[in-house]
């Protein structure tokens, strides 16, 4: 099964930029392809994950932390739907954060920032390596966001549901 790589904290206000259309191109003896610019590939060549977190980072011009996990998983995840069946509010922006590291921190769920108040950020489930949940729309998000590396005690990456939604169409086939 093909992997999903997932790099942390790349392309982001002019920090840690590189071109992911060139490391598409470098590793396409492993049949990847680029989603999105944040640093999120599928590699649907069969490699070994230890290989391929070395050969993705000897490619880039700066050191970067990154998640891998089996596409598998992430086609069981879209699959769940653990956001439930309805759409989102316009304000809301379903997400999930990638743990860099496998972790045996067990973290409580539902979690949410500001602890009072109207929530900005909020934890539906942590299944796997994937922490599932929603944000809103808001100025102090990434701030609240900023906290899942010190539930979980490790390095995350977080992406939007869409995009989880394209890798598993790559995963897939689906156009």
């Amino acid at each position: 099964m093909a992997l999903v790589v997932f790099l942390r904290g790349v392309n982001v206000g002019g920090h840690k930029t590189f071109r992911p259309k060139q490391l598409v191109e470098q590793l396409k003896h492993l049949d990847a392809v680029n989603i999105g610019a944040a640093g999120t590939f599928v590699i649907r060549k069969a490699v070994n994950q230890t290989k391929l977190r070395e050969e993705v980072a000897r490619r880039l011009p700066f050191e970067v932390d990154m998640a891998i996990c089996d596409g598998r998983d992430i086609l069981d995840l879209v699959e769940r739907a653990p956001h439930g069946p309805h759409p989102s509010k316009p304000d809301v922006v379903r997400f999930v954060s990638v743990r860099c590291k496998p972790s045996a921190v067990p973290v409580k769920t539902p979690l949410r920032w500001p602890a009072s108040g109207e929530w900005l950020v909020r934890v539906i489930s942590v299944e796997k390596q994937f922490i599932v949940g929603e944000y809103r729309r808001h100025m102090h998000t990434v701030r609240h966001l900023g906290q899942l590396d010190k539930v979980v005690s490790d390095p995350v990456t977080t992406r939007n549901w869409n995009t989880i939604a394209a890798i598993a169409k790559v995963l897939t086939g689906s156009k």
